[in-house]
């Protein structure tokens, strides 16, 4: 079987991640996966630190593309093959979410709702977006939440049914036009095409969450270096996306401030590390916990605004390099009233690639996104990626003692 190569790209104000995968390589054990179903596996994967990035958004290409050439370069030393296309996350300060709806006449004299109906319904809740939201920005993603049909709601697709009014209530993605223009010619300035671009919570979703989780509704928050990004869920697909510009730098800032030492000994102080410097350990935990609260109240109050405060039964799912504070998902929970637990580790080892934490999910979905075939949705992936993660450590086991 042609294997069948993916990249993902996550630029982020730290790091800049390339991931590679491939779908029907021969050299996994035939118990790992089902019969003739090729599984996705993990080539390899780089980062370079990040220029010319600031909360999430792209100011100078020409330093960005440097880092992306880095990464992906890395990755494809490890994977033995080098990527020509990827799948590029969007992240920053300029993403934001809208909901609207927009209604059409059926066109047909029999009242039967066609897909072109369907069709025209989406353009219409696009339509009736504010402009003022719309300044300056591109929409990105969208996908249709509700329909109704002579103002009833329908549970599925209204093709085939019939009625005189048909309405789309619609959710939509949008970046900073210029922000775009700049993550394009960034990455195609490191000599990679872009096959498709991504919201970056979006994609973390594909591996971090599952289908009942997504279901029954819940919050998915990755804490990057300088922002936060949410992305919550109800019913299978998302209802609401935000970014906050405050992440795990400004703990970092914080402690530095609090405890009087230099910021690269506070970076190793807030990821656990024993310096020379003594301090009390209480005070360090007490910086900490004063500015985690601060990002979880930030989230509790988009919650509030778009009416699921305390009703996400799934609660929060934390991920991002910014999640492996020690207590925070214990905060998360007094803050937000929700059940809280860090996202799944991606630990995967296969002799040549190793993902160790959570804050490679963007990387790691867009990358698994770029297999799906066309038409396939954002929600595909957690199984996969799952299965992906065991094969690879079964083929491992083989050379343990």
């Amino acid at each position: 079987m042609a294997q069948r190569i993916s990249c993902g790209i996550d630029i982020g104000t730290a790091r800049v991640k390339a991931l590679i995968m491939a779908h029907g390589l021969p050299a996994m054990p035939a118990h790992a996966g089902q019969a003739g179903d090729p599984v996705p596996n993990i080539l390899g994967c780089g980062s370079a630190e990040t220029f010319g990035v600031r909360q999430g958004y792209i100011e100078h290409p020409e330093e960005t593309a440097k880092a992306v050439r880095a990464a992906v370069a890395a990755a494809a030393k490890v994977a033995g093959v080098t990527p020509r296309r990827a799948v590029v996350g969007v992240c920053g300060i300029g993403l934001s979410s809208i909901t609207a709806s927009g209604s059409i006449a059926v066109s047909r004299a029999d009242s039967e709702i066609t897909a072109l109906d369907a069709e025209k319904a989406e353009e219409a809740s696009q339509n009736a977006i504010p402009s003022s939201f719309l300044q300056n920005k591109r929409v990105i993603y969208q996908t249709v939440l509700q329909y109704k049909i002579d103002g009833k709601s329908i549970p599925s697709s209204p093709v085939g049914l019939k009625g005189a009014k048909l309405e789309a209530r619609s959710f939509f993605v949008s970046c900073m036009g210029q922000h775009m223009e700049n993550l394009l010619e960034a990455v195609e300035a490191a000599d990679i095409a872009v096959e498709r671009t991504v919201p970056s919570p979006l994609a973390a979703s594909t591996v971090t969450l599952t289908r009942a989780q997504k279901v029954a509704g819940v919050v998915l928050a990755n804490i990057g270096s300088e922002t936060v990004s949410i992305a919550v869920f109800e019913n299978n697909i998302p209802i609401s996306l935000e970014v906050f510009p405050v992440g795990g730098g400004n703990v970092t800032n914080d402690i530095a401030l609090g405890l009087r030492i230099p910021l690269e000994e506070a970076e190793s102080v807030k990821r656990g590390a024993i310096t020379g410097t003594t301090f009390p350990k209480k005070k360090l935990d007490e910086i900490i916990a004063a500015r985690l609260t601060d990002i979880f109240e930030l989230i509790e109050a988009h919650l509030k605004k778009i009416g699921r405060s305390g009703l996400l039964p799934a609660g929060v799912v934390l991920t991002g390099g910014g999640s492996s504070l020690a207590t925070i998902d214990d905060l998360a929970k007094a803050a937000l009233r929700l059940p809280a637990r860090i996202a799944n580790s991606l630990a995967v080892e296969n002799g040549k690639s190793q993902i160790k934490d959570a804050s490679w999910s963007v990387a790691y979905g867009l990358a698994n996104m770029g297999l799906l075939e066309t038409g396939q949705s954002l929600s595909f992936g957690m199984e996969s990626a799952r299965r992906a993660k065991n094969t690879i450590s079964e083929w491992f086991k083989q050379f343990l003692p």
